[in-house]
């Protein structure tokens, strides 16, 4: 998974697209590099993360958290039903739709379906850069 995301990252830089990330991206981040690796996580030392989080914090933009986002991601979760531990997904497409924001990079393409007629996932596995022009 690790190429297929460089290679969709540097594809859109090549394009001259813009990058980013939002504040949840790195919470979740700092979650999992943090937790042990036999708790399915990456088993970080906090000084290992932190090196890691300037990285991403250096590669991406990172949006700023303002309070529409919560307005949008309240309209979201209602509007779409979202219950669970998808309330997450929400509020990155809520943070998309008050940046103006139109596609986001995903493994996870299904989680984002709901929500097709707002945004747009894509999957970095095996990347085409026509994809993002369509």
């Amino acid at each position: 998974m690790y190429a297929d995301t460089l290679n969709a990252i540097s594809t859109l830089r090549a394009a001259g697209e813009d990058l980013f990330i939002t504040s949840q991206n790195l919470i979740e981040f700092w979650r999992s590099a943090t937790r042990p690796a036999q708790r399915n996580g990456l088993g970080l030392t906090t000084a290992e993360a932190r090196t890691e989080l300037e990285r991403l914090e250096g590669l991406f933009l990172v949006l700023p958290d303002v309070p529409e986002i919560y307005l949008e991601w309240k309209r979201l979760i209602l509007q779409y039903g979202v219950v669970g531990v998808n309330v997450h997904d929400a509020r990155l497409v809520a943070s998309m739709l008050v940046h103006s924001l139109t596609h986001i990079l995903t493994f996870n393409v299904r989680d984002f379906n709901r929500y097709a007629s707002e945004i747009t996932a894509m999957n970095p596995n095996g990347w085409h850069a026509s994809w993002f022009t369509q």
